[in-house]
């Protein structure tokens, strides 16, 4: 089924040390009304079934339930809310997100000690507000879908994290590896951690949500670190989306990746994963090099 990714509005509550998308907030008005309207009929005639409203904080929105109950009028079949759901205060508003036809809800959540995802995200007592709704949303039978940033702060507490996630029964969840952009790019030497090092720790986390039956995912972690575990790459399994961004649309983030954010080398073509792989964000190489990826045989 094919995929819309609607970004609404460029503001956020947060201010993660890791964001991608920093400068925005500062260059970009929210979308109103109409023109969110506009995008999602562009979208449906362009066969997309199922939308994403995300980027930054959605929930700031003023008309977010309206711009969810016009997808849900033009049959859109799933309705996906990305959040760093510090914006919540009153459940009665999540219920009217349910009404409206919200059928999927992506909170994030990237520490498993709330005082570290605090500092990261430089919002005070987001954690414990994440938590709080993560539990809301299962007593009212959501599904949860969580992403988690990956950096040098958190890696070593990623099985803690999963085993918060498992216990607190969330449908699926992912651990994304940063990208070395903007904030993540300019904090980069306190960011961004070494894959090699990484991957214990988020191998110990998929076992953990294999033995608990949870779909669990990683992104931008190649095969060549993923043996045993190529099941849990995400990017064999995300289905074609279109970014609708502040700038521009993109057809195919798929393609964009391949083509434009991810980079390979020539002595990548000799491993047997070649044409499957996505290869690293280009920004690692740089920083890290080329030796921990040793292409199959």
């Amino acid at each position: 089924m094919k995929r819309a990714d609607i970004k609404v509005w460029f503001a956020c509550n947060n201010h993660c040390t890791f964001c991608v998308q920093w400068d925005k907030r500062y260059k970009y008005k929210p979308r109103t009304l109409d023109e969110i309207k506009t995008i999602i009929l562009n979208e449906y005639n362009l066969w997309a079934r199922y939308v994403v409203f995300t980027w930054w904080e959605p929930t700031v929105h003023p008309n977010l339930v309206e711009a969810i109950l016009y997808a849900k009028e033009l049959w859109f079949v799933q309705i996906q809310i990305q959040s760093n759901w510090t914006n919540f205060d009153d459940i009665e508003y999540v219920k009217k997100l349910i009404s409206a036809w919200v059928t999927e809800f992506s909170p994030s959540i990237h520490w498993f000690k709330k005082e570290t995802h605090d500092k990261q995200v430089w919002t005070p007592w987001a954690w414990d507000r994440v938590v709080k709704w993560l539990i809301n949303l299962r007593k009212l039978n959501c599904l949860v879908i969580i992403n988690s940033v990956i950096t040098s702060d958190n890696y070593k507490e990623i099985p803690l994290l999963a085993k918060l996630l498992i216990d607190l029964k969330v449908t699926q969840f992912q651990f994304a590896f940063v990208h070395i952009l903007w904030s993540a790019d300019k904090n980069k030497e306190s960011v961004v951690p070494k894959k090699s090092h990484v991957i214990p720790y988020v191998h110990k986390a998929l076992d953990l949500a294999k033995s608990a039956w949870i779909p669990a995912y990683t992104e931008a972690i190649p095969y060549c670190l993923m043996q045993w575990y190529e099941y849990a790459i995400s990017e064999n399994v995300m289905p074609e989306t279109s970014i609708n961004d502040a700038e521009m649309r993109t057809e195919s983030y798929a393609e964009y990746r391949w083509n434009e954010w991810k980079i390979k080398r020539e002595e990548c073509k000799s491993c047997l994963k070649y044409e499957l792989c996505e290869w690293p964000w280009k920004e690692y190489p740089e920083m890290y090099g080329w030796d921990e990826f040793v292409p199959l045989k």
